[in-house]
């Protein structure tokens, strides 16, 4: 039981398994706790495994070439760390966490997975046209992605 413990606790100070809790959210697997503010802020500030970078591409069905700008690194590095166990800088890990959160929420909101991403990567109207993946660039922008998919969840739309 304490060697469980000890191993959730290395997982969340070591970032494993947060892009899968972000989308995924207080399943019944992971209402332990194991990713509080705390420990999430713990685990951004340290950096991110790479392979959290990786769960994400592959949740949001996104080329590498199009993610790598959207976390504000360059095709080459995503490239190049691909296959290295490096850990991403706090900010790229942050950027991470901001993108399988949408993708949680737009789950929650929609049902499933393929809609939710089909409505991330489509021009909303919402946001004046804008993609939702695209927008969310910036804290402000991924804000604005979060309200509107809240309006939704609520049935406004304007």
């Amino acid at each position: 039981m304490m060697k469980l413990a000890a191993n959730r606790n290395r997982a969340a100070t070591t970032g494993e398994g947060i892009v899968r809790f972000c989308v995924q959210g207080s399943a019944p697997a992971t209402k332990s706790g194991r990713f509080t503010p705390a420990k999430l802020v713990e685990a951004l500030q340290v950096g991110l495994p790479f392979r959290e970078l990786l769960e994400l591409q592959t949740r949001l069905a996104v080329p590498a070439d199009k993610l790598a700008p959207m976390l504000g690194i360059s095709k080459a590095t995503f490239h190049r760390r691909k296959g290295g166990a490096a850990k991403l800088p706090p900010a790229v890990s942050d950027r991470v966490v901001r993108y399988a959160r949408l993708l949680g929420q737009a789950l929650q909101v929609f049902g499933n997975q393929d809609t939710a991403k089909q409505w991330l990567g489509a021009p909303q109207f919402g946001l004046g046209g804008a993609v939702p993946l695209d927008y969310a660039r910036s804290e402000v922008g991924a804000r604005e992605v979060e309200n509107l998919l809240g309006r939704i969840e609520y049935g406004v739309y304007s």
